[in-house]
Order: C-alpha cells, then structure tokens, then sequence
C-alpha cells in the first residue's frame, strides 16, 4: 500500500512540474512579446516565482530539503532584481541620486541633508 502511494505522489509531482514548465515558457512568450515595459517586467517576476515553485517540487519529489534554502536564495534574489529593473525602468539609473515624487531629479545641492551634531 506505501509503494502505491508513493508511486502517486511521484506521477502526481512530476504532473506538477510539467504544470510548473509550460507555464515558465508561456511566460517566457509574453516577456518576449509584452507590448510594454510593465508587461514584460510581471513576465520576468512570474517566471522566477515559477522557478521557485519548480525547485521546491523538484526538492519534494527528491527527498532533499536542502533545496528549500535554494529555493528562498532565489527568491530574495529575484525581489532585488524586481526591485531594480523597477528603478530604472522609472529613473533609468541605479545610481543614488534623489528624485522627487513626479521622478524629476533633484539637484545634488539640494539633496543633501544637514547633519547636526
């Protein structure tokens, strides 16, 4: 009875995969072919939450829980770079300058806070 069962997970699991693969390449076409910016950039972020998703079922179906710290890795991985293609989508830069709340750069001189002592 505990073959048969396992031998369901595993069919279920791999079903799972499948599910999780054709997906990350129909996310892959609408990254490709995304009308706008935006379009593509929830694309990309889809795609990683999928591969997250396919590491943690590659980890159930092999008994290996070590690919659970793989898979958060990626995920705070695939936040930062959401984070900032976001930021440059919007500043196209990365770097620090201050940008007030209509995006327009602020000068450095004005940037600058006093520190007091």
């Amino acid at each position: 009875m505990s073959t048969g069962f396992t031998e369901l997970t595993n069919g279920i699991l791999a079903v799972t995969s499948f599910a999780v693969l054709v997906t990350m390449t129909l996310a892959l076409i609408r990254a490709t072919l995304g009308p706008t910016v935006f379009d593509r950039v929830l694309a990309l972020n889809m795609f990683g939450t999928k591969t997250v998703l396919l590491i943690c079922v590659v980890s159930f179906m092999s008994g290996r829980s070590d690919f659970l710290d793989l898979a958060l890795l990626y995920s705070l991985m695939n936040f930062i770079g959401m984070v900032a293609l976001l930021r440059f989508t919007q500043y196209n830069d990365f770097g620090g300058e201050q940008h007030d709340e209509l995006g327009q750069r602020i000068p450095e001189s004005s940037a600058k806070r006093k520190v007091s002592a």
